[in-house]
């Protein structure tokens, strides 16, 4: 399968990188033409932001919540290091980075642009003796390489697989992240996805434990402050997100694996084996 290189610069100064989140500057800008999909959007720096591909690590800033801080932060901490960005400066709530150290060198290998018209990507320091703008075959060895497949290796992020990802990515994608639950790696001790957890109130998953992000995300959207859990599946409905189960090959959506009993929460599904089925999808090689 084929991916377009495009070298360039990484950046955090002025923004709010977590584990999943980094703004990307092309060295050649005329390259996002080549990607699949709407038009790249670029700020007036030039920066994309990147949506790292297969992973989804903690929220440090969502909605003026966070998941639990320790190991958000250390998926952020690796981000930085991974991509050589040092002497990093925090505003006071910890939320945007003021100075660092950044424009530090990497390239991206990409297909496509999603429906927030961010290249999806997979992310790697340092230089590459391959030309700028070529396509690449992104075979298991070279995976192995990304800050992607580092990230789930370390337990710092939950695996977060659309449709455009292919099968010989995602498997050993998907065992890194096996390896890294049964080591007790990152966030898997404080993760309670499966096995449900209280939603009595939004500080049970922003202190006490760990949730996929996706359902985080939901639950803060529709609890907001002092809500209740109490009607969630049923919202969940109404946006019919689809999805497919791999190990069933079922098609279905995202309300069809969330179960609510009481204030208790929890999926049906390792987050492994769900594929979401994005708004845009890639071009098929």
């Amino acid at each position: 399968m084929s991916f377009t290189l495009i070298k360039g610069t990484f950046h955090v100064q002025g923004y709010s990188p977590d584990g999943d989140s980094v703004r990307f500057k092309a060295r050649n800008s005329a390259l996002w033409k080549k990607l699949s999909g709407q038009a790249v959007e670029l700020n007036a720096r030039g920066h994309a932001q990147l949506r790292i591909e297969a992973v989804d690590a903690l929220e440090t800033h969502y909605q003026g919540c966070c998941q639990p801080l320790r190991p958000a932060r250390a998926a952020t901490r690796f981000l930085l290091t991974q991509l050589g960005i040092t002497d990093v400066v925090w505003d006071g709530p910890h939320s945007a980075v003021t100075k660092a150290k950044d424009a530090t060198v990497g390239y991206i290998l990409a297909r496509c642009t999603e429906g927030r018209r961010r290249p999806v990507a997979f992310v790697f320091p340092g230089e590459t003796e391959e030309k700028d703008g070529a396509e690449i075959n992104l075979d298991e060895s070279l995976l192995k390489e990304s800050y992607n497949y580092r990230l789930l290796a370390q337990g710092l992020a939950y695996p977060m697989y659309y449709n455009g990802l292919f099968s010989d990515l995602r498997l050993p994608m998907t065992a890194a992240v096996t390896s890294a639950r049964e080591d007790g790696k990152g966030l898997w001790p404080y993760d309670r996805t499966t096995r449900g957890f209280s939603a009595s109130r939004l500080k049970s998953i922003t202190e006490d434990v760990a949730i996929l992000p996706k359902l985080f995300r939901r639950i803060v959207n529709y609890m907001g402050e002092g809500g209740k859990i109490e009607g969630f599946k049923e919202h969940l409905q109404k946006t019919c997100e689809p999805l497919v189960r791999i190990q069933q090959v079922h098609f279905t959506r995202f309300d069809a694996i969330v179960e609510t009993r009481g204030e208790k929460v929890k999926l049906s599904e390792a987050p492994e084996n769900l594929i979401f089925m994005d708004k845009v999808l890639c071009k098929r090689s």
